[in-house]
């Protein structure tokens, strides 16, 4: 290896060297493995940005609101201690794509985290389809933009207090602000700013004449209800997406309300596809990043102390802390992808017998890149794991499947490293993934519009799953204090549609 060769010497840095670094990386990525990304914006950051980052759900451009500093004061405590660490970047989803490296970083950090972040994570926000269907990456950054100046307005016009309330409230119920099912409309964050005043006014059109056509006259007399279709179609009940409904139907509240709710809702949406794709995204940018890297020692452009950094800092990414371990907490969404990954490619270029009877499609096609690129754009954790764990990686992982029934006095096992045993290991953990399991499934499904104007809602229950009950009445309140009366919560079984139990939340006075 020839030391005029190397990309850098030392493990300061300046921006030429990232620079030249960036470009190394580019011509890897772009001309061997031949990733398709947005184009790159590298931002330096501080420990303590990092941290408002963390606090702020990693995204530097937010609004204000108390959680952040409390999230904030606790994670720097932790950090000053040694009791946590720092992530090495942190990458926005948007056009162009944001990467920001830490300024701490080692070089060789450095050209990892570009690797990783600036163009791993880039190919897979650009091309996955959920991020293509959920979100708009040029319109994010304008429109955290235009959210942080319009909460800050509303904080100087109606007070802090008001806008804190609704703002606790609306994170409360930030889970079930969202779409969970495909809109006719894409998501168009630039339009948001210049629409506001139009959205308001329009808003507020529909939403005087639902109340005063369908509830009191201009009497104040109680008028009779709309038929119950009719009330359906006015309010698209059922809904799922609480916060959609809140906006568009809450009686109370005033027009700057809503588009508070709106944004809340707006981000939560943002944020949607990457709840789905944690183990794919990081196994995406953990196997490019590892391949490029590779590429970079090959080619003699670092050293070999700085692949062994590289190495070491890998292989903590990617530890597998066993079931036994105090540290365990399920897989390691970097290990299982990244795994998943490498086992895609052995398939490819090695394929066993057994791979080939049960991957047919892809077993010795020599192309891992045209393989993994069509996955990590068309599939999500749930149906990537069901789709592709492999019997070899089952056995490498040790893993087999339990039952524990409360009635029976002996745990037993389902699944063990047969065939069957394989594949019920592999719905089962691929349901792990499945938000629809994770989450509890709440509609609103009717409303008492002739009467006092409560708001039903349901749970429909999942093999005997039901509602924490005070996390769910601390929830219900906030949902109360919204709708501004009150608000019933029914738990019904998903199977025979009995009702098994009920939440009820009065509004307080002050909330509005």
């Amino acid at each position: 290896m020839t030391a005029d060769r190397l990309l850098f010497h030392s493990p300061d840095w300046d921006f030429q060297t990232i620079q030249r670094i960036h470009d190394a990386v580019a011509e890897i990525a772009l001309g061997e493995l031949k990733l398709d990304i947005y184009p790159n914006q590298i931002e330096i950051i501080t420990s303590e940005q990092m941290l408002d980052a963390y606090a702020s759900t990693g995204m530097p451009l937010f609004y204000k609101h108390w959680s952040f500093g409390k999230h904030f004061t606790a994670s720097e405590a932790n950090y000053r201690r040694g009791l946590m660490g720092l992530a090495y970047e942190i990458v926005i989803n948007s056009n162009p794509c944001i990467s920001y490296l830490m300024e701490e970083n080692t070089t060789t950090m450095q050209t990892l985290v570009i690797a990783h972040a600036a163009f791993g994570h880039n190919h897979f926000f650009k091309n996955n389809y959920l991020f293509k269907q959920w979100t708009d990456a040029e319109g994010i950054l304008p429109y955290l933009e235009f959210a942080k100046k319009f909460i800050s307005q509303c904080e100087e016009r109606y007070g802090p207090q008001r806008v804190e309330k609704l703002l606790d409230a609306a994170h409360a119920l930030m889970a079930h602000g969202i779409h969970r099912s495909p809109r006719r409309k894409q998501p168009d964050l630039l339009s948001e700013q210049r629409r506001e005043q139009e959205r308001i006014a329009h808003q507020e059109a529909i939403y005087n004449d639902l109340w005063r056509t369908t509830v009191y006259n201009d009497d104040k007399q109680p008028v009779k209800d709309v038929g119950l279709s009719q009330r359906m179609a006015l309010l698209e009940l059922p809904q799922e997406n609480i916060l959609y409904f809140l906006e568009k139907t809450a009686p109370r509240l005033q027009p700057w309300q809503r588009e508070i709710l709106r944004i809340i809702r707006q981000i939560a949406q943002y944020f949607y596809p990457q709840r789905q794709t944690k183990v794919m995204n990081e196994g995406c940018a953990t196997y490019c990043h590892y391949r490029i890297l590779t590429r970079l020692h090959e080619k003699g452009q670092i050293s070999d102390g700085s692949f062994l950094e590289v190495l070491q800092s890998h292989t903590n990414v990617i530890a597998q802390p066993g079931f036994e371990h105090p540290a365990f907490n399920g897989f390691n969404p970097y290990a299982l992808g990244f795994a998943m990954m490498q086992d895609i490619e052995r398939i490819c270029k090695e394929p066993t017998e057994e791979d080939k009877a049960w991957f047919p499609e892809i077993a010795g096609t020599g192309d891992e890149m045209a393989v993994l690129k069509d996955i990590w754009a068309n599939y999500r954790d749930e149906s990537f794991i069901a789709q592709y764990l492999s019997p070899h990686l089952i056995r490498k992982f040790k893993l087999f499947q339990i039952t524990e029934d409360s009635d029976e006095p002996e745990i037993s096992v389902d699944a063990i490293h047969n065939e069957r045993g394989y594949r019920m290991i592999r719905r089962t953990l691929s349901r792990q993934y499945d938000i629809g399991w994770q989450d509890p499934d709440i509609k609103v499904v009717d409303v008492d519009l002739a009467g006092d104007r409560r708001l039903i809602l349901h749970h429909s229950t999942l093999q005997g799953a039901y509602l924490e009950e005070n996390g769910t009445q601390a929830v219900l309140q906030h949902l109360a204090d919204i709708w501004g009366y009150d608000v019933q919560l029914k738990e019904v079984s998903s199977v025979s549609g009995v009702t098994l139990g009920e939440f009820t939340a009065h509004p307080r006075p002050t909330f509005l």
